[in-house]
């Protein structure tokens, strides 16, 4: 028997040799196709194949008796017709860094063979209803152990022949993966002194809290291997045998102090012993991969904000001013700034303000991306420094990540090139270049924080010097002089503003960053915000009204000196309107001017402008009166005859009393 198109067979010679029946027998079934002839024997050296399972029940039952073997033709059938190449095998033995060594490539050929196979068998075990099909019960391994080893010269494997050893391999693949198809013999450790377990030991001292030196490493190593230290997994509890870590003598297995250090200073190694000792901020800004980045091409494409301490010190608080910066990245222009004692919303709300100054003076555009940090900035993530809200694009930079920022660098330019110029003391005490370090003496008094050639200063001179400061820099040449030959920061904000900028939206800029208070609409007309009143745009405003409320929220725009430009009232958090300042008029018109007379013709445009809503709107009186009750007779009808039917003497005839007058007149 044979397995052809996913179904077991037997040759029409077998049938008529093993005497399961006779040759006209044969033809006269197969003619009235009582059985399927899977294969017609026509040809050279072709035979005619026929289903097995197609086979009346008693010539099937003859057929097993005579050839037991059929399960496993079937079986062996089965795994030919379900075996492919796995791919993922031989992307990994083709792997230097997955094996840790290159493997010649006949023996990659030979595990990736022994994967595809084991692939087929495991798939079978999780085809329950397919195995007890071919199998007839559960999962036979002695009978899939024959076939695969069947098997073995059509596809080259070299699994296990024995039951038990290929049932043991079917488990370690499973568990393990391609790695358990890898010879012992390529890689082996035994040859070297430091094997893989000695070597996860010797890092794992060498991550312990104090950070040891690799000299205390070696020492302790050795205590353990000699019985004099205990080492122990703190996840589990589990204290690590001396006898596991000896040489083929049984001897301990004691290292020299240069083999530790080599071990420990391998750049694979390196990397993990830092990371397990470090900081998570130490080892994202030292030992991981970062991005590489280039900055635009237009101005006002991305701000990037960040605050700073200014690096001198008041005199009454001996604390540094917190500053707020916004940072245009291509011209590398401060665009934006505030200050305050402390770090806090005021610092962000204020610098925020400063930029949009600015940006209104000058008529620019609103910002298409702003880079803000997540510390100050994260209370406004579903408001106004939601994408689409007032900014196109907002990026909230990871906590922690200073060099994602772009004003982080722009922060340290604007201190070494214009600060360390202009002032004293402006460096770091540990840089290494000798110009841009700071140095201190120390008085040794009750406070422990006094130093002989340290300068205090005033808020009003720290704050004006770092204002002149953010002049100069916004003034001094563009670092990129190849690219912007001559040009100044500002210069090249101003020529290279992006063009597709769009109109800032001042009413939601007003909510979240202007100044705020509650207030009413007076007589129909205006709202009295900072001791002005201000004129409604209509009367067809009170329409967006809640009934019986005229308490509104009015938020507004100042100038740097706190004039207000533009005032926006909310209710329920819903715009209302834009407020005009219409203005007051000199009720002498001795002494009026031509601004005050038209402020009086502006002022009586809109109450004309009421009257016409009033007129326009007028209600339509009605009539009102109240309904009469019916008042019904109830009167019993009475049948009568037909007036034709009646006698003349049993009804009148009505008097024309029309007639009647016309005689007597």
């Amino acid at each position: 028997m044979e397995y052809y198109g996913n179904r077991l067979c037997i040759s029409a010679r077998e049938l008529v040799d093993g005497g399961v029946m006779t040759q006209s027998n044969y033809k006269q079934m197969a003619n009235r196709g009582r059985f399927d002839v899977v294969r017609p024997g026509k040809g050279l050296g072709c035979y005619a194949l026929v289903a097995v399972d197609s086979l009346p029940e008693s010539y099937r039952e003859k057929v097993e008796e005579l050839f037991p073997g059929g399960d496993k033709v079937r079986l062996s059938g089965w795994v030919r017709s379900n075996y492919e190449v796995d791919p993922m095998a031989n992307a990994f033995f083709y792997s230097k860094e997955q094996v840790g060594f290159e493997l010649p490539p006949e023996k990659i050929r030979e595990y990736v063979t022994n994967a595809s196979v084991l692939n087929c068998c495991i798939r079978l075990y999780e085809r329950a209803s397919t195995s007890q099909k071919l199998m007839g019960g559960k999962y036979n391994w002695e009978m899939m152990a024959a076939a695969i080893e069947s098997l073995r010269d059509q596809f080259g494997h070299t699994l296990p022949a024995s039951t038990l050893r290929f049932r043991k391999k079917v488990a370690e693949y499973k568990r393990e993966g391609y790695a358990c198809l890898i010879s012992g013999k390529f890689g082996n450790q035994s040859a070297r002194k430091v094997d893989h377990k000695t070597e996860r030991l010797i890092l794992g001292i060498a991550i312990l809290p104090n950070k040891p030196y690799n000299s205390s490493v070696w020492e302790m190593y050795n205590s353990f291997v000699c019985g004099e230290l205990e080492v122990y997994d703190p996840e589990t509890g589990e204290l690590f045998n001396p006898d596991d870590f000896t040489d083929k003598n049984g001897e301990p297995l004691v290292l020299s102090e240069a083999t530790i250090s080599n071990y420990l200073n391998k750049p694979k190694n390196r990397v993990l012993i830092e990371h397990a000792l470090m900081s998570f901020t130490t080892f994202m800004h030292e030992q991981m991969p970062h991005v590489h980045r280039h900055a635009p091409e237009f101005s006002f494409s991305k701000i990037s904000f960040d605050d700073r301490d200014l690096p001198r010190k008041l005199k009454d608080t001996k604390i540094r001013p917190k500053v707020y910066y916004a940072y245009d990245v291509t011209s590398q222009c401060v665009v934006g700034f505030s200050y305050n004692r402390n770090k806090n919303v005021d610092l962000v709300v204020d610098c925020f303000r400063s930029m949009f100054r600015l940006i209104e003076r000058r008529g620019w555009g609103c910002p298409a991306q702003v880079e803000v940090e997540n510390h100050l900035m994260s209370q406004w993530k579903d408001s106004f420094l939601k994408a689409g809200v007032l900014f196109p694009f907002v990026r909230f930079c990871a906590p922690m990540n200073s060099q994602e920022k772009y004003a982080e660098p722009l922060n340290g330019a604007k201190k070494r090139s214009i600060e360390h110029k202009n002032h004293l003391g402006i460096g770091r005490f540990y840089a290494k270049n000798r110009a841009y370090r700071t140095e201190s003496k120390k008085v040794f008094d009750a406070l422990n924080d006094t130093y002989e050639d340290k300068q205090y200063y005033s808020w009003d001179e720290l704050i004006a010097d770092d204002m002149r400061d953010v002049l100069e820099f916004n003034n001094s040449p563009h670092p990129n002089q190849k690219k912007y030959p001559g040009m100044t920061r500002w210069e090249v904000l101003e020529a290279n503003m992006n063009p597709t900028l769009q109109p800032i939206d001042k009413s939601v800029l007003a909510r979240f960053i202007g100044e705020h208070v509650k207030t009413s609409i007076r007589r129909n007309s205006y709202c009295r915000v900072a001791y002005t009143d201000w004129w409604l745009s209509g009367t067809e405003v009170i329409e967006k009204l809640a009934p019986n409320n005229w308490e509104v929220d009015a938020y507004y725009l100042t100038t740097e000196e706190g004039e207000i430009t533009d005032v926006y009232i909310y209710q329920n958090d819903m715009l209302v309107d834009k407020l005009q300042n219409v203005g007051t008029f000199n009720t002498a018109e001795a002494e009026q001017t031509d601004e005050d007379r038209a402020i009086f013709v502006e002022q009586q445009k809109k109450i004309a402008g009421f009257n016409g809503y009033i007129q326009n709107n007028a209600i339509s009186g009605v009539g009102v009166s109240k309904p009469q009750p019916m008042i019904e007779k109830a009167v019993e009808a009475e049948e009568l005859p037909p007036v034709d039917d009646m006698p003349a003497d049993d009804y009148v005839v009505a008097e024309d009393y029309s007639q009647k007058a016309i005689e007597n007149y």
